[in-house]
């Protein structure tokens, strides 16, 4: 996420969305009741008398309430009421802002609470997850690695094809050559992930040929139309990549989810449920509160927040840390079981 301008006295952030992990943060950042304005689309009807007026799709600068936050894929959709705009579009009329990559808008807020300015900080300092791209063929393979917007090119290869068989043999250890470029970047540039992509099915022969568990482990498979540049290009809006990106941090989510049920289990320093945790939080023992995403919204909708909203900040004043979990993998899920909170102590103590 990109830091445009900020007027923290007027709780007025101007953003940018870079990448879908932004999309994730603000997901959990905005909430009924702030106020968010940039460039829209939105159909104007034009001519008064019914069944004449003329429709045109138009780009305008509102400002909205929000109502509703929906995270669907990888588009954030922000419903809410009209608060100022053109005359054709009536104030307290309904609109939805429709967040994707490389959309700006500004987003205020009356109060804003500290973990959620930590939240964004940590959106806009984060550093994008490091992928390594491999674009091939039978004749050529293109290597890249993605950066925050886009990739950094790094080498080509060129291979000799056997073309009298239908299906293309490739000759001179080309697949050979490929793996060993790869084991070369994995140690030089420690990628997360390797995305292989290729048209038809040279990606999975190249595969079969793989030997190194270690490189394996890494490698998700993509498809392209076209290798080159604009097969990187093409591969880079690819859904594979969004898993790749939610696979990072569910990875992040889960060791932290698994270190405390191995607490909760050797009755050491884990805590869950609301009553616990608050004792807890109370004491100051907790370093680390975890909440998930489903806790959060189940509390919102039954007006209960106020009381985990308090908690979040006990937790800061006594220099915990919050960290949301998502209820859509497995370790959402089980500390979901648990209640929805939890904590990881420093101390273990008594109730």
């Amino acid at each position: 996420m990109k830091l445009i301008h900020k007027n923290l006295k007027q709780g007025e952030f101007k953003l940018k969305i870079e990448n879908l992990e932004d999309l994730w943060y603000l997901s959990n950042i905005i909430e009924k009741g702030d106020e968010l304005k940039g460039k829209t689309t939105r159909k104007i009807s034009y001519g008064g008398r019914e069944g004449k007026a003329r429709i045109e799709k138009k780009v305008i600068f509102l400002r909205i309430k929000v109502e509703s936050v929906d995270f669907d894929s990888n588009v954030l959709r922000v419903r809410g009421l009209v608060v100022e705009g053109p005359e054709e579009v009536g104030r307290g009329s309904h609109h939805s802002f429709e967040l994707n990559e490389g959309i700006i808008f500004s987003l205020i807020k009356s109060g804003w609470l500290k973990f959620q300015l930590d939240w964004l900080d940590e959106a806009i300092k984060s550093k994008v997850v490091k992928i390594l791209i491999c674009i091939m063929d039978r004749e050529n393979a293109y290597f890249a690695l993605s950066k925050k917007q886009g990739y950094d090119p790094l080498s080509s290869l060129e291979g000799q094809v056997q073309k009298k068989e239908k299906r293309a043999q490739v000759k001179g250890q080309f697949y050979g050559e490929i793996i060993k470029v790869l084991q070369e970047y994995l140690k030089r540039y420690k990628p997360e992930w390797i995305v292989i992509a290729s048209p038809a099915f040279f990606k999975e022969d190249l595969v079969k040929l793989l030997k190194d568990d270690v490189l394996k482990k890494k490698i998700v498979l993509a498809s392209c139309s076209t290798v080159g540049e604009n097969g990187i290009n093409e591969v880079l809006k690819r859904p594979e990549i969004e898993s790749v990106l939610k696979k990072d941090r569910i990875s992040k989510e889960m060791k932290i989810v698994e270190e405390l049920l191995i607490e909760i289990s050797n009755n050491g320093l884990g805590v869950y449920g609301i009553k616990e945790v608050e004792v807890a939080v109370v004491a100051g023992s907790v370093k680390l509160l975890m909440i998930t995403g489903k806790f959060i919204h189940e509390k919102k909708r039954a007006g209960e927040f106020n009381n985990v909203d308090k908690l979040m900040r006990k937790t800061e004043e006594m220099k915990g840390k919050i960290f949301l979990i998502s209820s859509e993998h497995e370790g959402g899920k089980k500390l979901d079981g648990l209640g929805g909170i939890a904590g990881l102590l420093r101390y273990k103590i008594n109730y």
